[in-house]
């Protein structure tokens, strides 16, 4: 059973308070030593250390201080902060239909500038025709379990193509050659998503590569993710969304679309690539 967002929550906190303890450990200092140089009374000390009571961000920053670690303190506030957003369960967000999940997120797409999006498994939301993606929330709906508003929650969901043609946005889009090939609704549905694809590479915002089942990987395929700016990194897993806010974490997930950028075809060859896939499905 996988755990509840609670107790995702409760684990992050208590890695962080395993960062901060090393932090002190490494730093050869006392626990005592540590509350001493913070201001703080040794049961506060003691319980940000056992997890038992979540930090401040200024108290982390004076953890880091006292530890002469202030290099450390940006990675270790973003993982404070996300502690209870980086894990929700697809389920709690999805309990009274879909629709809603997908207004909720358009702020954070408005807000901005640079979108790098990855996917392995199938088209990315702000690229759905309304038929590709009212096919695809009914089967989310289904195999959740939740209650199935996929033809308001498609309508919402376009809401973001907007951006396509508005406001001062660029996309980087990469993705998997198996994106072009997994079928979801029928075969119109599908071909006309592909062709969809065609009409948006020619706009002066967008890149869209294709990662071809010949390219030699120096980059395994990974899980869906989308980089918005240098801020904020969600990724799509089975069961939940899962945040990433730490400055570390994003550059890695940053340093992987570049390497994966490096395997992918652009233009006239990745035309060909959906071109041949809208020809296979007959």
């Amino acid at each position: 059973m996988s755990a509840s967002p609670s107790s995702a929550a409760q684990a992050a906190r208590e890695r962080l308070a395993a960062r901060l303890q090393v932090l002190r450990v490494d730093a050869g200092l006392s626990g005592q030593e540590l509350a001493l140089r913070c201001g703080w009374s040794a049961s506060k000390r003691s319980r940000i250390e056992n997890a038992r009571t979540p930090p401040s961000d200024a108290d982390v920053r004076d953890w880091c201080a006292a530890c002469d670690a202030n290099d450390q303190a940006p990675d270790l506030i973003a993982a404070n902060q996300q502690a209870d957003e980086m894990y929700v369960h697809w389920k709690k967000l999805h309990r009274h239909g879909m629709r809603r999940a997908q207004s909720d997120v358009l702020p954070l797409y408005v807000q901005t500038r640079h979108f790098r999006i990855y996917c392995s498994n199938v088209v990315p939301g702000i690229l759905q025709t309304e038929a590709y993606a009212t096919a695809l929330l009914g089967t989310i709906a289904r195999f959740q379990q939740t209650p199935d508003d996929a033809p308001a929650a498609a309508a919402s969901r376009l809401e973001r193509s907007d951006l396509l043609h508005e406001g001062n946005h660029t996309f980087a889009f990469l993705l998997e050659e198996t994106v072009l090939r997994y079928r979801i609704g029928d075969t119109a549905t599908m071909s006309a998503q592909l062709g969809y694809l065609l009409a948006v590479m020619p706009l002066h915002n967008v890149s869209l590569g294709i990662i071809p089942f010949s390219a030699e990987r120096t980059m395994w395929p990974l899980e869906a993710f989308y980089l918005f700016d240098d801020h904020r990194v969600s990724s799509e897993l089975l069961t939940a969304a899962v945040n990433v806010t730490a400055p570390s974490e994003i550059q890695t997930y940053a340093e992987a679309f570049a390497a994966m950028s490096r395997q992918a075809v652009y233009g006239s060859h990745a035309r060909a690539l959906i071109t041949e896939a809208i020809t296979s499905l007959g």
